[in-house]
């Protein structure tokens, strides 16, 4: 079942954004804690959403589940997540939705889950009249990227994304102007 993720939910969430960077092979690399994304979900003016792949205890096929992943509140566990925020097209003059991390435990791939998550997002898209949902995917990821041209996403090859961050955001940030 596909629903909007709920505060209990936080512990199994950041687990799986820990997966998710080991997936992604930068192990060690999410320094937001659980207080951050309970803060960023649930506070009093949330900014970003996030939409959770829940299987009843017990429900799983392949019965491979570890105690951790048991949310024992609720006698359900977690087997994936879709964390987004709403984005503006200055073209469409509309709403979108970025998706900035979908992930799916290994154990439960191949089952439809990561479909029925993005699936959810388009319902969200379509009833608010929002214009699109975008993505990015790395280049190595060749699961995920057969993945979204089998669904009909098409690649933006005209775009490269930038990112600015750390040192050079602050240093940026001071500056009283740049010369260009």
């Amino acid at each position: 079942m596909i629903r909007p993720a709920r505060p209990e939910d936080i512990p199994e969430i950041h687990e799986l954004i820990c997966e998710l960077a080991d997936y992604e092979m930068e192990p060690g690399a999410v320094r937001a804690t659980p207080t951050d994304l309970e803060r960023a979900l649930f506070g009093a003016t949330p900014q970003v959403f996030c939409h959770v792949a829940e299987t009843p205890r017990g429900g799983h096929q392949d019965g491979a589940r570890r105690g951790e992943h048991d949310s024992f509140s609720t006698g359900t566990s977690l087997d994936g997540f879709a964390l987004w925020f709403i984005s503006y097209s200055t073209r469409e003059g509309v709403h979108g939705i970025h998706l900035e991390d979908i992930f799916v435990r290994e154990n439960r791939r191949g089952r439809g889950i990561g479909g029925d998550l993005l699936r959810a997002l388009a319902r969200v898209a379509h009833e608010r009249g929002y214009a699109r949902i975008e993505w990015s995917v790395l280049k190595w990821n060749k699961p995920a990227i057969g993945f979204y041209e089998h669904i009909g996403a098409e690649v933006q090859d005209d775009w490269d994304t930038y990112r600015l961050t750390g040192n050079e955001l602050k240093a940026f940030a001071r500056s009283a102007d740049a010369a260009f």
